[in-house]
């Protein structure tokens, strides 16, 4: 018998995140994931009277394709892959991993390669811009290490997490992206020597409530390209391209990334950093406030998401949200401002909207914990 809770999680995926009609066509990658949740999406598709099409992937092959392909063999893997894309009206990726590291060691030019061979042209310009799309993971063992949890501890979470009422939290959201929307300087205090100010004057404010990633919990917007000062001192782990990263800390002079440190992979951070001219400027500043997710865990699609903290974006701009800045990267670095994490505070044109990982102006109050979560008693945060 089919898990009911694949059942529920791809009626939401087909339903609420594309909102797939009929007559459309769905392509769903799945990344090493059972062959249950992709039955029960096809299935969801076809209840909704769409056209699903299915890719499936494996990491390790993938791997092996990357790590001598030559820039010809990229352009004809996009070619086919871009006119499949261009057919579709919406996506639904979904990862699983059992090595969030299988990347690891690959030259840095074919890694570069692929971002601007492959990706750029397939994933960041027709599938971002051109469908409804959602990308997520998938509960493995892997994850459950990086999370410090056992399997079946993290997989009961990771349901729970991903099928909450985001239409409660759609309207929630409402007020932030209206303050937001009217703000000009918006000044970023917290651990370390954090203090970074920068404008998002007249650049387009995205709430994400459950359309584009699951799980959800954000409003993203961008600084203006030129406007960022100050430092930022990242206390949250992340991987890129299966390289890991701790304490990650940036300097900025008028917008340019001057000065990057890092506990770990110093010369990796470099190299990422000098992928291209955009990459050392910042294409994304974002707010999670996602009640359920507290803790880090090295995946980016929850981290980003954690209650109480931001994410500070070197490389592209999402078009939606446009600086202007054009990258091969696009690297979520997330800083907490929980108490616990060493607090902090956000401030549009001088006045204080959250501190310490709490709104704080009576028209955000919606947003914190206890509000957003509330009727959520079955969706309890991840046991530590």
């Amino acid at each position: 018998m089919p898990d009911p809770r694949c059942l529920a999680l791809a009626d939401l995926l087909i339903s609420h995140s594309v909102s797939l009609q009929a007559g459309e066509h769905v392509l769903i990658e799945a990344f090493d994931v059972p062959d249950d949740i992709v039955v029960a999406i096809v299935r969801a598709a076809r209840r909704a009277g769409g056209h699903p099409h299915v890719a499936v992937r494996h990491t390790r092959i993938i791997r092996a394709l990357d790590e001598a392909a030559g820039d010809d063999n990229l352009r004809v893997w996009a070619e086919y892959d871009l006119e499949r894309m261009k057919r579709m009206q919406a996506y639904i990726g979904i990862r699983g991993a059992a090595n969030v590291s299988e990347m690891a060691g690959i030259q840095d030019d074919r890694m570069k390669a692929k971002g601007r061979l492959y990706m750029r042209p397939v994933h960041f310009e027709q599938r971002v811009n051109r469908t409804k799309w959602c990308v997520m993971r998938w509960p493995t063992p892997s994850m459950a290490q990086l999370a410090e949890a056992s399997t079946e501890t993290f997989e009961d979470f990771y349901f729970r997490v991903c099928t909450l009422d985001y239409a409660r939290m759609a309207r929630a959201v409402e007020p932030l992206r209206t303050r937001m929307d009217a703000a000009d300087r918006v000044q970023l205090r917290g651990p370390g020597d954090t203090d970074l100010s920068f404008s998002i004057r007249g650049i387009p404010i995205r709430p994400c409530t459950g359309t584009h990633n699951i799980p959800d919990g954000e409003c993203f917007t961008a600084p203006v390209r030129d406007s960022v000062e100050g430092v930022i001192h990242f206390n949250t782990p992340t991987i890129y391209n299966g390289i890991s990263f701790k304490n990650v800390r940036l300097r900025f002079e008028k917008g340019r990334i001057v000065q990057a440190t890092s506990d770990q992979n110093q010369a990796e951070l470099g190299a990422i950093l000098d992928t291209d001219e955009g990459a050392r400027y910042v294409g994304e500043f974002a707010i999670g406030f996602n009640p359920f997710i507290l803790e880090p865990m090295k995946d980016i699609l929850f981290d980003e998401k954690i209650a109480g903290s931001i994410h500070f974006t070197p490389g592209r701009a999402y078009e939606d949200a446009d600086n202007g800045n054009r990258s091969e990267v696009h690297w979520d670095l997330v800083l907490i401002q929980r108490p616990e994490y060493g607090g902090g505070t956000i401030e549009f044109d001088g006045t204080v909207i959250r501190r310490d990982g709490l709104f704080v102006v009576d028209d955000l109050l919606d947003l914190n914990p206890d509000r957003l979560g509330a009727g959520g008693a079955d969706k309890k945060p991840l046991p530590r």
